[in-house]
């Protein structure tokens, strides 16, 4: 049975470049059954992997990722671009296709072998979730999956994720 959310997510050509073709997701943000059925599908998969707090990647994780962790009574731990977050951070520095980037999370986010799902709306080359993986881990946590929106398989993230698990929702 097709996803809702899929007959809803619109090409946006030239965005945010020219040759880009952009997977827009905030119609299936306006569309509240496309975005019950995300969240819940993105909870089953919480409880299928024995989650014990939800990690939600700046922005767009924290929209799947605060109400996953309300339905589940679980911590939810915001992983944030450099310098967003007041408190003690621990930081992961990664590469992008022309530089690089930061992600943070607060120190005391998690404690030890807390297992974290990682929840973002999209996987495209994997560099931004990978290096959140590592921030849990770093933070003494163990990465119990990934799960996203929309996956674009033509990138190949979901290798940068190995060994760990990934459920995308809608793959292009």
């Amino acid at each position: 049975m097709p996803l809702i959310a899929e007959s809803l997510i619109r090409d946006v050509k030239d965005f945010p470049n020219e040759g880009i073709v952009f997977k827009d997701i905030t119609p299936v943000l306006s569309d509240p059954a496309a975005f019950s059925e995300v969240v819940r599908l993105m909870t089953d998969y919480a409880q299928e992997v024995d989650a014990d707090a939800i990690a939600g990647i700046e922005s767009r994780g924290f929209i799947f990722g605060a109400p996953i962790a309300v339905a589940l009574s679980k911590p939810f731990i915001p992983i944030r671009k450099l310098g967003k977050l007041p408190a003690e951070t621990i930081r992961v520095e990664y590469d992008l296709e022309y530089g690089s980037n930061t992600v943070e999370m607060h120190k005391d986010a998690l404690l030890p072998g807390q297992r974290v799902l990682v929840v973002d709306d999209l996987l495209a080359t994997g560099g931004t979730a990978a290096a959140a993986a590592e921030l849990i881990e770093r933070g003494g946590g163990e990465v119990a999956g990934f799960v996203f929106m929309v996956e674009l398989a033509f990138l190949e993230g979901r290798e940068a994720l190995a060994p760990h698990d990934a459920l995308s929702l809608l793959t292009y």
